[in-house]
């Protein structure tokens, strides 16, 4: 599993000029999942370990300008998009190859099972929706972005 993090003032998921979810502060996950999740108590162990570092990262300023306050710490939001891409593999030729993501059938439900830890851990989260071609507008904040893998 993968995602990549950054945090926002603001996001947003739109497919056919529908805006799906919308965040304030918070951060916007874009979170891939790959072949080798698709055992479910290896998937379980990583989704867990993910909600818990995004929702107490310290990502967030304090009083003073340092970088000591987690998103729980802030009462900040997460919108969680799948992101099959992040699996790319572009070591040959020129179109990038997906074979390392894992198929919808496996993504779809882990996608949803991040997004409900985070809800759980209480970072009120949302999603795109899964498949469809979205647009994703994020108002970055800093810019502060960061890659998780486990």
């Amino acid at each position: 599993m993968r995602l990549v993090l950054q945090r926002v003032r603001r996001g947003s998921v739109s497919v056919n000029g529908l805006i799906l979810a919308e965040i304030g502060t918070g951060v916007v996950i874009l979170l891939g999942v790959g072949q080798e999740d698709a055992s479910p108590d290896l998937a379980e162990e990583r989704l867990h370990y993910l909600a818990e570092k995004v929702a107490n990262l310290r990502i967030f300023e304090d009083e003073h300008g340092k970088m000591n306050r987690s998103l729980l710490e802030v009462g900040g939001q997460a919108l969680v998009v799948s992101q099959f891409t992040l699996y790319a593999d572009t070591r040959k030729g020129r179109r990038p190859s997906f074979t390392d993501a894992a198929l919808p059938e496996i993504a779809r439900p882990l996608v949803d099972r991040f997004a409900e830890l985070l809800n759980v851990l209480g970072v009120p989260a949302q999603t795109g929706e899964f498949g469809a071609h979205m647009l994703v507008e994020i108002e970055n904040d800093g810019p502060v972005t960061i890659w998780l893998e486990r």
